[in-house]
């Protein structure tokens, strides 16, 4: 009888140590205003309200702001009931991704069409010269690179370098910029002539300063706007990237419908044990 009694209080202190846990409250973390991640994430989820006729932002003002991937990915990795949202593409074992509605991310499932969370990774620029035009047709068709960086190439033309000399200013998404740094390192072996300059930001920052005449190239990782073409940038898509929700590896959930995301994110769903 004894022994019955110690089993059971252990059992029932067990059972009740994993509902604490269950219960514990949420901490979303979201990315920055003017993040093309956010954009991306904000519209795929719907996580937006109507203002005098527009959607806008309806993220919970209780959620972290990161300024950038990489601070996204060690947040989420420090805490254990952090929730966050990065590129597919700059997944590591750091932190856990993820299904959506049953469907995991991965290259695989967004090119047959199963993972629906994506986004295209753009390029836009608002004056051209023969240097712009031969980084960017090599960039987009570098099909082996895009890939191997866990991304979606969407044109594969072969490319032969006219190797114009000078210099290139590329800015904007945090998403973007590990590819964009792989590809600037591989034109280099083909057009020894040029010096690249990277500047990291986010999206809306890469379009401001093409507009303004400061990079001549920028990287947005969403849609490009109508507000944002009428300036007088042109967009071009360098490759398709896929959202990965992600949590602290600690955290035994496996999967999330899309409904939670959007009532975690706009503060509706506060605590683990309402996660479906």
């Amino acid at each position: 009888m004894m022994k019955k009694c110690i089993l059971g209080l252990v059992a029932g202190l067990t059972l009740g140590a994993n509902i604490a846990m269950a219960a514990e409250n949420i901490y979303p973390i979201s990315r920055e205003m003017g993040s093309g991640t956010r954009g991306a994430f904000t519209e795929i989820f719907g996580i937006q309200k109507e203002l005098k006729g527009k959607k806008i932002d309806a993220t919970t003002t209780k959620a972290e702001v990161t300024n950038s991937t990489g601070v996204m990915m060690t947040t989420v990795a420090n805490s254990k009931n952090a929730i966050g949202y990065i590129s597919l593409g700059s997944l590591n074992d750091t932190v856990k991704a993820i299904s959506v509605e049953g469907v995991m991310p991965s290259v695989e499932n967004i090119n047959n069409k199963s993972y629906k969370i994506s986004r295209p990774f753009n390029v836009v620029i608002k004056k051209s010269n023969p240097l712009i035009e031969d980084f960017l047709a090599y960039s987009i068709n570098a099909k082996a690179i895009i890939e191997k960086s866990g991304y979606i190439a969407t044109k594969t033309k072969k490319f032969v370098s006219k190797k114009p000399k000078g210099k290139l200013v590329i800015a904007g998404s945090s998403s973007i910029t590990p590819l964009m740094e792989k590809l600037v390192e591989s034109y280099k072996s083909v057009n020894p002539n040029v010096v690249i300059e990277i500047q990291q930001s986010d999206s809306t920052t890469g379009v401001n300063v093409v507009v303004e005449g400061i990079a001549d190239i920028g990287m947005v990782s969403r849609e490009v706007k109508e507000a944002e073409l009428k300036r007088g940038i042109s967009v071009r898509v360098l490759a398709i990237d896929g959202l990965a929700i992600i949590v602290n590896k600690a955290n035994p959930i496996t999967n999330i419908t899309k409904d939670s995301v959007y009532k975690i994110f706009t503060g509706e769903m506060t605590t683990w044990d309402q996660v479906k």
